[in-house]
């Protein structure tokens, strides 16, 4: 269960291959270069437990680095690509790292970056600016043998920042064999059908804990991973037919733009080696899963989880259609819907979504956003709502935070988005609560037009399909328009952005 073992067994297999670029990485190489890290940052001083950060795009280093971190006990903080200097900066500090790897495709930021830390160890891959060395030369100037105290190191990642300042999740190293299984790669496996030396695309940010996790999990199977740099969705189905792919793992912003994608783009490309579709992040409308079961048959999987690894559900194509809308019953940890006070509702019964007997959550120099996501039970949230039916299956409402009160009663936004999402003029669209003097707060649906810019007739469109489908309490009162929402790479929305706007908070930021 380690890409070591397949370097010896099949050396020029390919380990990755960046979609755009061509350029081909086997685990021959993928060993070497991770086994030069491993010694790189050695001889830099860090031992186990000490934290590197990689702050770059898809890159065909990525890998590298992550594995050398693996490899040798560290802990390997991904940073979004997207970020400022500043959030760069707190994230390096907060997560306490010794070494930065950027890019020289990060161009001014990194330079913006290096000023803030002058202190760490910097270096950049494909190219030297300012202060930064190359990484490559350092690392090739190393031994390709194993280090000699090799012990399994974990990835430190931090939420998305969709709501506020982003936090560490730090788990405890196990101390075991690189080589160790761990949960998610034996559910690749058993849950999804991964097999032995498949072929999986990744089309989403390498910095995100799904697509790297994922990734290295297929790196453990002897697979090979077809890296996209940015997803665009014709250019995904162009990739699975032209390598054959088997799986991959989605989010169900993709899944609409492959099918709003013209019908004679769609049917065009052979889709028939694919076998196992997983998608997570956020909530799939019911018509767009629909769809693409129809679509691409009963291989799409979903799975109910966070970066905080405090539970886990799974549902497969089959029990989904027997239970539409469910995000699947719990394979870690045990589901339990809580009212406010923290007790346990029954059936059908809406509350917020706990984790009974699943591992802890502990945010990384948090204790209060930790204690927060315990309730008096001990049971742990990540802050969603939902209910479950009498089989056990879970439905998601939405984020709590998230909830508007319109004249005292609850609405849930994600239930407009599902339905506005569908419509065929619409690309995307963000549902928030507004200011109403009368009723505390309004329904507010920003949409991303599919084409052009949005105008009274549209808006007047889309506010008759809602009445058509959604109870007046639910209806927006006001439909605004946005020529693109500010929605993160891997699929989550910062919806707090949208709404900060019309509450009149101008100092908002993604972080």
């Amino acid at each position: 269960m380690h890409p070591t073992h397949y370097a010896k067994s099949h050396p020029e297999r390919a380990a990755y291959i960046m979609s755009g670029s061509g350029e081909t990485v086997t685990y021959k190489q993928l060993d070497e270069r991770s086994n030069q890290g491993a010694q790189l940052f050695r001889s830099l001083g860090l031992g186990v437990g000490d934290v590197i950060a990689i702050f770059m795009e898809n890159s065909p280093r990525y890998f590298e680095i992550a594995w050398a971190g693996q490899r040798s006990g560290l802990y390997y903080t991904c940073i979004s690509s997207k970020l400022t200097a500043g959030e760069v900066e707190y994230i390096l500090r907060d997560c306490g790292a010794k070494v930065l790897i950027t890019s020289a495709g990060m161009g001014a930021v990194a330079d913006e970056v290096a000023a803030l830390v002058p202190d760490l160890k910097l270096y950049m891959v494909g190219g030297t600016r300012g202060p930064f060395e190359s990484f490559e030369a350092a690392r090739d100037a190393m031994p390709t043998d194993p280090i000699a105290d090799e012990t399994a190191g974990s990835d430190m990642l931090y939420s998305s920042g969709t709501t506020g300042r982003p936090k560490g999740v730090k788990p405890m190293l196990s101390g075991a064999a690189i080589d160790a299984p761990n949960p998610l790669s034996m559910m690749t496996q058993g849950l999804f059908g991964f097999k032995e030396g498949c072929v999986y695309l990744s089309p989403a940010p390498l910095y995100h804990a799904a697509p790297l996790r994922w990734c290295m999990s297929v790196h453990k199977l002897g697979g090979t991973v077809i890296v996209m740099e940015r997803f665009d969705p014709e250019d995904a189905l162009r990739l699975i037919e032209k390598y054959k792919i088997e799986c991959g793992q989605f989010v169900p912003t993709h899944f609409v733009r492959m099918l709003k994608l013209p019908e004679d783009v769609r049917s065009k490309y052979d889709l028939s080696s694919m076998t196992s579709a997983v998608h997570a992040a956020a909530p799939c409308p019911v018509p767009v899963k629909e769809q693409m079961i129809a679509w691409w048959g009963p291989v799409i999987h979903e799975y109910y989880a966070g970066t905080e690894g405090n539970g886990f559900c799974y549902i497969g194509s089959t029990d989904w259609l027997a239970h539409k809308g469910s995000v699947g019953k719990a394979v870690l940890g045990e589901l339990r819907i809580c009212n406010e006070e923290g007790d346990a509702l029954g059936p059908r019964q809406e509350g917020q979504v706990y984790f009974e007997n699943g591992p802890p959550i502990n945010y990384h120099n948090d204790p209060v956003k930790t204690a927060e996501s315990y309730n008096k039970h001990g049971w742990t949230s990540l802050g969603d709502v939902g209910w479950m039916d009498e089989d056990g299956f879970l439905y998601l409402t939405d984020r709590k935070s998230f909830m508007i009160i319109s004249g005292g009663v609850n609405i849930y936004p994600q239930e407009i988005e599902n339905l506005l999402v569908t419509h065929p003029k619409v690309t995307d669209v963000a549902v928030v609560g507004g200011p109403h003097e009368e009723m505390g707060e309004q329904v507010i649906a920003v949409v991303q037009p599919a084409t052009g810019k949005g105008d009274a007739d549209l808006a007047a469109e889309l506010l008759a399909y809602c009445r058509e489908h959604l109870s007046h309490v639910k209806t927006p009162r006001v439909i605004d328009f946005m020529e693109e929402l500010p929605r993160h790479p891997t699929g989550k929305l910062y919806k707090r952005l949208i709404r900060d706007a019309y509450w009149g908070k101008t100092d908002a930021k993604i972080v």
